[in-house]
């Protein structure tokens, strides 16, 4: 079955969510959930898995393991709300280090990747080529087509510059941060379009350089 687009009633569902989270209240709506959210994700996903496989865009979308659940992991938090309010899914760059996602919410659609809480190695690695491979790095993040799209990276940053780095280092900010990742924001007419698909392709096109230069941090 191909993607048809999401719908509002889809939306609704995420904002009555919203308003009734809890159990007595989800449980006996869980097929409507499934029907309009569960499955039009799934068919998202696995028509992007044919966009990536046609335009060799090494992410893997796959509708088993791409979507995130939607129950939340409550063990550690305060907000004891058992359900999320949005529908998302990642997919993992081929060979790890950078992922894409998308996120759909009431009011909130966006679409990036970039790479989320990454290991102390991995964001040494980073902090090591923004220091040391400045050209590359800005090649990738000032590409005029990736800036018009989504701007800069972002992410938690410290509050000052790592130690190692001066605090007048030309790159402070990007050395500051804790995560590296992009997004755009999509409107409502984009997520019930039938062309979602390829419209996220192109994104994430547009993205390649820096995926690669996440991806290639060691």
């Amino acid at each position: 079955m191909g993607f048809d687009g999401f719908t509002r009633e889809g939306v609704q569902f995420l904002v009555d969510l919203a308003a009734n989270n809890d159990r007595a209240w989800f449980q006996p709506r869980k097929a409507e959930f499934e029907r309009l959210l569960k499955q039009p994700l799934g068919d998202l996903i696995a028509a992007l898995g044919e966009r990536f496989a046609a335009r060799d865009i090494p992410l893997v979308a796959d509708p088993a393991r791409s979507p995130f659940r939607i129950y939340r992991d409550v063990r550690f938090s305060k907000d004891k709300s058992p359900y999320k309010t949005n529908v998302a899914a990642t997919f993992p760059w081929v060979g790890g280090g950078a992922d894409g996602y998308f996120s759909l919410g009431p009011g909130e659609i966006y679409a990036g990747g970039g790479m989320w809480h990454p290991e102390p190695a991995r964001l040494a690695a980073w902090r090591a080529a923004v220091a040391n491979r400045a050209d590359e790095v800005h090649a990738a993040l000032d590409d005029p087509a990736f800036v018009r799209a989504f701007g800069q990276v972002e992410g938690d940053r410290l509050k000052r510059t790592p130690a190692g780095f001066p605090a007048d280092h030309p790159d402070a900010e990007l050395l500051k941060l804790k995560d590296v990742i992009f997004s755009r924001h999509l409107s409502d007419d984009d997520a019930f379009s039938p062309d979602l698909p390829d419209m996220l392709a192109d994104d994430f096109v547009t993205a390649m350089p820096v995926f690669r230069l996440l991806a290639g941090l060691a």
